[in-house]
């Protein structure tokens, strides 16, 4: 990049924030405030299931923790194509609306598909997820509760796609929507099938909290797509220039698949490692299995909740930062120096860079 006109954007951007009204910056806080609720929720009710199944059968508790390495397994994937969308959806500066929305449809497909041919898999062959993650004392009660939390493997890849692509086109409340009503629904079900206090006759098994779940998976993301086609679609329709019919392609697909080799590699090894740490506390036994999954939904509630609402917002303002400055560079693939990505014109950029305001 010239230094003449990276000087002029720096003044540009210089000018943006000084002129940018007291209201501007609560965009962030706004975007943090929602992506908070979104983490929450999940994290509350993971929380509330295992005092349900307690109130079951105490030995069976271990078995609720299947349906967390399920997600991690999936997260391998999740956070392939997903984790793409901050820098590449995210950028409004150099692609239109219609092409964001694009990504959006091509990336939900794309992580939908991986996620349905992994669900086939562990419907046809549970054994393997049981002999990894279950211990020994309950495996033989698990087959069930495995298969039914496989379908994971779909709602998840098409939860993580849709949160993603949503928070990079700065509609955190899209997440927030399905959050509410999967915790809603949730709650209801509980309450009336498996709690103390069930209407039905016959006695709550750990199957029945399986079923549950499987419900309310399914209805919080057909839930969360209808919101996406209603508000996020209906409105960007409504802009001039932008009324051609959106679409999915190849060209679409290869734009994601480019940086997802890094996010994929990424997140394979990392989970890879945690996997390999859950497998062996579940071989030490159902005690010690237990023990840890306690340990871990303390852990996600008190820690990865605020860690993930932070990582939300502040991606999808970095990834709109990103998209600016590749407008403002003669080339298509430009390199910053240290001195531009520490720059206040980048880093303050970020706070207006939205179109979003709670």
């Amino acid at each position: 990049m010239e230094p003449s006109k990276a000087s002029a954007y720096s003044r540009h951007d210089q000018n943006r924030i000084q002129c940018a009204d007291a209201k501007s910056l609560f965009r962030y806080p706004g975007s943090l405030l929602l992506n908070l609720g979104a983490f929450f929720l999940p994290a509350l009710y993971g929380t509330l299931s295992k005092l349900w199944v307690a109130n079951i059968d105490s030995s069976q508790v271990v078995l609720t923790d299947v349906y967390t390495y399920i997600g991690i397994v999936a997260e391998v994937l999740n956070d392939a194509f997903p984790r793409s969308a901050w820098n590449v959806i995210g950028d409004k500066s150099t692609r239109s609306v219609r092409s964001r929305l694009n990504l959006a449809y091509t990336l939900m497909i794309a992580t939908a598909t991986q996620g349905f041919t992994l669900m086939v898999i562990f419907l046809g062959y549970p054994q393997g997820l049981a002999s990894a993650f279950v211990p020994e004392e309950v495996r033989g009660i698990s087959l069930t509760y495995v298969r039914l939390s496989s379908v994971q493997f779909l709602t998840s890849a098409t939860e993580a796609a849709l949160s993603s692509s949503t928070r990079a086109l700065d509609n955190p409340d899209v997440p927030l929507i399905f959050s509410s009503a999967k915790f809603i629904i949730n709650i209801v079900l509980d309450l009336l099938i498996i709690s103390k206090f069930h209407v039905t006759e016959a006695k709550p098994t750990i199957v029945s909290q399986a079923v549950v779940r499987l419900v309310c998976d399914v209805v919080s993301v057909l839930t969360g797509l209808l919101y996406f086609s209603l508000v996020v679609v209906r409105k960007v329709q409504k802009e001039p220039d932008e009324r051609q019919h959106l679409s999915i392609g190849l060209s679409a697909f290869m734009t994601l698949l480019k940086p997802s080799v890094y996010t994929f590699t990424e997140s394979a090894i990392r989970n890879a490692i945690y996997l390999w740490l859950v497998n062996r506390i579940v071989q030490m036994g159902e005690t010690y299995a237990t023990a840890w999954g306690v340990f871990n939904t303390i852990r996600w509630g008190l820690v990865m909740v605020p860690v993930q609402a932070l990582e939300s917002s502040t991606l999808a303002f970095v990834g709109h930062a990103w998209g600016a400055f590749r407008a403002s560079s003669d080339t298509t693939h430009p390199r910053a120096s240290r001195k531009e990505i520490l720059s206040r014109s980048i880093t303050e950029g970020k706070w207006v860079t939205t179109d979003w305001v709670l």
